[in-house]
């Protein structure tokens, strides 16, 4: 008996450590889905865990609210630990005691996300998208933005902070029910789709190390910033990517 139930712990532990990322991933989605339930239903309309295709690009999407206040379009990121970045960095610091993670600036991930949106409700030009990055409880965010980056348990006031109407009943139902159908959700391939990141991640890189802005295909210069030097777009303000030295 006390063997059966080792070789379940050890199966236990063995299944956490392989997929330790997609469970929290999975955690933070399924909590973000349980705090939007409580949004007043007359008001806004909830879709959870939606891939659109934009030619050969996906786009999984964590949370969009369709409201009479315009589509909020959430990401939401399972994280512990300082988090520290700004609005136009191109990664992110997770720091956690004394190690540091990289991770991509969700603010432009939720960038992707919108341009996917805004490509499949094309009939809805002046529709507002407000887009939230959602962090756990366990996560100091100290970021420097203008898009809202919050805690959980401060989504639904940051979502409720927006009261200028913006779309009619039918307008949100429209909606609602064109984003349902072209879900794609049901044949979507996680590896794939993954694949098909790393392959985009990989041409930006390539992009950086020949000196072009991987953005808009300028050239990137060395400038001066109160940090030290970084790599910059030649066409800025126009293009704010940056890439720290």
């Amino acid at each position: 008996m006390n063997l059966v139930i080792l070789i379940l712990i050890f199966s236990l532990i063995l299944i956490w450590g392989l997929f330790r990322t997609k469970i929290k991933g999975v955690i933070g989605e399924k909590t973000i889905s349980s705090i939007l339930y409580f949004l007043d239903k007359s008001k806004y309309k909830v879709i959870n865990n939606i891939v659109l295709k934009t030619g050969e690009i996906t786009s999984q999407i964590d949370h969009v609210v369709i409201s009479d206040f315009g589509i909020f379009v959430i990401e939401t990121k399972n994280y512990k630990g300082w988090i520290l970045g700004g609005e136009n960095s191109e990664y992110w610091t997770q720091v956690i005691y004394k190690r540091k993670e990289k991770l991509y600036n969700p603010i432009r991930q939720n960038l992707g996300h919108i341009r996917a949106l805004k490509n499949c409700l094309t009939e809805y030009p002046n529709l507002e998208y407000k887009s939230i990055i959602v962090f756990s409880t366990k996560a100091k965010i100290k970021v420097n933005t203008i898009t809202d980056v919050v805690n959980s348990y401060r989504l639904i006031a940051t979502i409720k902070r927006y009261s200028c109407e913006n779309l009619i009943e039918t307008e949100k139902e429209n909606i609602f029910q064109k984003i349902n159908a072209l879900n794609l959700i049901d044949t979507y391939d996680k590896r794939q789709h993954n694949k098909s990141i790393k392959q985009r991640i990989q041409k930006r890189e390539n992009s950086i190390r020949e000196n072009q802005c991987p953005q808009c295909g300028d050239n990137l210069i060395v400038r001066n910033g109160k940090f030290g030097k970084f790599l910059g777009c030649e066409s800025y303000p126009q293009c704010k990517f940056i890439r720290n030295i």
